[in-house]
């Protein structure tokens, strides 16, 4: 007598997956920088030095009048000489007003009256040291600048991003089997 013997044999499934795997690209462009400076505004403002000389000492000096002060000074000589020479006639006729004082005016006048007095000699510059005055009054400088902040601008350029989304198959590359045999079928 044989028992029966139950043979089985079995397959199990096989999952095949197939994969795509993700890509992604990313790329950052440079950005774009400008910049401007506006030239400065400079201004300048110039005084001009300013120079004046008076000679008009050193023309007095040399006798070289203006019509007017020539005038002026001669008017005053004369006056000065008048007023002398009437003094000098009112002197002379009160000292002969009072002849009787034991004096000899007569004789005095005439030697004062014969005989001018004579010139002194001497030396003197013409026209007389420092008779030029000179007055300086410098220039001057104004420079006023006005600067300008540059102008600067920026654009930031966003990123690309490329991304392909990654992907899975699933599928059964073999079916699950179950392959039951009975042997030994004899009783």
């Amino acid at each position: 007598m044989e028992i029966p013997q139950i043979r089985m044999n079995a397959q199990q499934a096989k999952i095949q997956i197939h994969t795509t795997p993700a890509q992604l690209h990313i790329s950052q462009p440079s950005g774009e920088l400008t910049i401007r400076q506006p030239h400065a505004d400079v201004t300048m403002r110039t005084k001009q030095g300013k120079l004046s000389i008076d000679q008009s000492q050193a023309w007095e000096d040399m006798n070289l009048l203006s019509a007017k002060k020539s005038i002026a000074k001669n008017a005053q000589a004369g006056k000065q000489a008048a007023m002398q020479a009437t003094a000098k006639k009112a002197r002379q006729g009160n000292e002969l007003m009072r002849i009787e004082k034991n004096t000899d005016p007569i004789k005095s006048q005439a030697i004062e009256n014969g005989f001018s007095s004579q010139k002194r000699l001497g030396l003197t510059f013409i026209p007389s040291t420092f008779s030029v005055k000179t007055d300086y009054e410098p220039s001057t400088l104004d420079i006023q600048v006005q600067t300008h902040r540059p102008i600067i601008e920026g654009r930031v350029n966003k990123p690309v991003i490329q991304y392909t989304p990654g992907s899975m198959e699933t599928s059964l590359s073999q079916r699950a089997a179950l392959d039951i045999e009975v042997v030994n079928m004899k009783i």
